[in-house]
């Protein structure tokens, strides 16, 4: 990615497109009369054009998309041959490293990246992503909850392309009917019988999150966006703090029940020991190549907490690609990042990789109906929230988790005591 126009400009430019998307603007940039071509992208006040010529645009993938991305590029260069040539280099980068490999050197970072919705806050605040010019056009093409994750304070800053990076839970309808995944205690009571195992990650706080989110207890990022609040250690209320721990220590001594990731739901389908698990859709075909036609899928469960049964809920997250506001050709990496997630391509990814669509239009196909994995990771999306958590989250979730699922916690109320501390704790301990 080339950076030979100044500064100065892109920032300008990026920012007339929409709330200032790039930086300050001190009031002395000129513009965009420097940069020559056909056809503009709207911007409201001013307007980014697209250059004629040689187009060089660099994206960020995983390598495992590679095929998919390189017949979306192709697309690309007949849709708007004519206009320009292009020369576009995939490089390969994680996803989950996008913020930080942006963030460290956003002068060198890709024209053009993908991200999960988690990262975006982080992103717009160090002003190293630019707000999509056509956010309306974007936004009704889009699920609500997609619109949403993608925009900071109401503008939309970057182009959805999936709506299932959630999680749901797979059964074995050899073993396991429809009426048995309705609550946990049937579940559990189903996998007993038949000798079998229940799996749940509890070592990691985005899975245990569900048996939370729909208690009225409080938990989110505060304002400065690194720190966060936590009330679910109190003691009053219809649903204590005690009575969510107590829930999940019932589960753990389940004798059906698994503390495991993914590796070891894998290894329970290949031995036939587990036959339920949490996970979500990047796990649909191993659980497809050991169940077969026995695969199921559906919303997470009901579980027994203060004598009632209560929805669990979720962490949902949604994929999208973000727009380096320093890129020399702003507005074709613009257009680019609205090819890639448009309703042709999110179906060219759906058939080629399974992923589930957050275009309406693709959404509402019936091919992506027919995906029980997909199917249930839209229904469990109902009583789900967006991930918006400070990093304090993880550890000490973790821990409580473990120690839940080990059966032997001591004193429920001091353990929910030390997990909200550390929650909460100040960044700077």
């Amino acid at each position: 990615m080339k950076k030979t126009i100044s500064m100065m400009l892109i920032v300008s430019m990026c920012g007339a497109l929409m709330t200032g998307c790039g930086g300050p603007d001190d009031g002395n940039a000129v513009g965009t009369e420097v940069v020559e071509g056909t056809e503009a992208v709207n911007g409201g006040e001013s307007e980014i054009e697209l250059e004629s010529g040689n187009i060089e645009l660099t994206v960020w993938s995983e390598e495992s998309n590679f095929d998919v991305l390189n017949q979306m590029f192709e697309s690309f260069k007949e849709e708007y041959a004519g206009q320009a040539t292009f020369e576009i280099t995939l490089e390969d980068k994680a996803d989950s490293q996008t913020r930080d490999n942006v963030l460290g050197n956003v002068l060198e970072a890709a024209d053009v990246f993908p991200m999960a919705d988690d990262q975006l806050s982080s992103l717009v605040a160090g002003g190293a992503v630019c707000a999509v010019p056509n956010a309306d056009e974007i936004s009704a093409q889009n699920m609500e909850g997609a619109v949403e994750a993608a925009s900071i304070n109401g503008v939309l800053y970057a182009y959805p392309y999936s709506a299932d990076n959630g999680y749901f839970l797979y059964y074995n309808k050899k073993y396991l009917s429809e009426s048995d995944v309705a609550t946990m205690d049937s579940l559990l009571s189903a996998a007993e019988s038949a000798g079998k195992k229940v799996m749940m990650d509890w070592s990691s706080g985005w899975y245990t999150y569900a048996f939370w989110g729909n208690t009225g207890l409080e938990f989110g990022i505060n304002e400065d966006g690194v720190t966060n609040y936590c009330n679910w250690n109190t003691t009053e209320g219809a649903i204590t703090g005690v009575d969510v721990a107590q829930a999940m220590l019932d589960i753990a001594k389940s004798p059906a029940f698994l503390n495991a990731g993914d590796e070891g739901f894998i290894e329970g389908m290949q031995n036939d020991t587990v036959i339920a698990g949490v996970s979500g859709v990047w796990l649909a075909s191993d659980v497809i190549s050991n169940w077969g036609e026995d695969y199921g899928a559906v919303k997470l469960p009901t579980y027994t907490v203060a004598g009632q049964q209560l929805q669990m809920s979720s962490f949902k997250g949604y994929k999208m690609y973000g727009v380096n506001p320093y890129s020399e050709h702003l507005g074709w990496a613009l257009k680019l990042a609205e090819w890639l997630s448009n309703e042709q391509n999110q179906v060219l990814r759906f058939e080629q990789k399974s992923q589930g669509p957050s275009n309406k239009n693709a959404a509402a196909s019936d091919a992506v109906g027919q995906v029980p994995a997909i199917k249930a990771v839209q229904e469990q999306a109902e009583f789900g929230v967006l991930q918006r958590v400070g990093n304090s989250f993880w550890t000490p979730t973790s821990d409580f988790g473990n120690a839940l699922a080990e059966g032997n916690p001591g004193d429920l109320q001091e353990l929910l005591d030390k997990m909200v501390d550390g929650i909460t704790q100040s960044a700077a301990n």
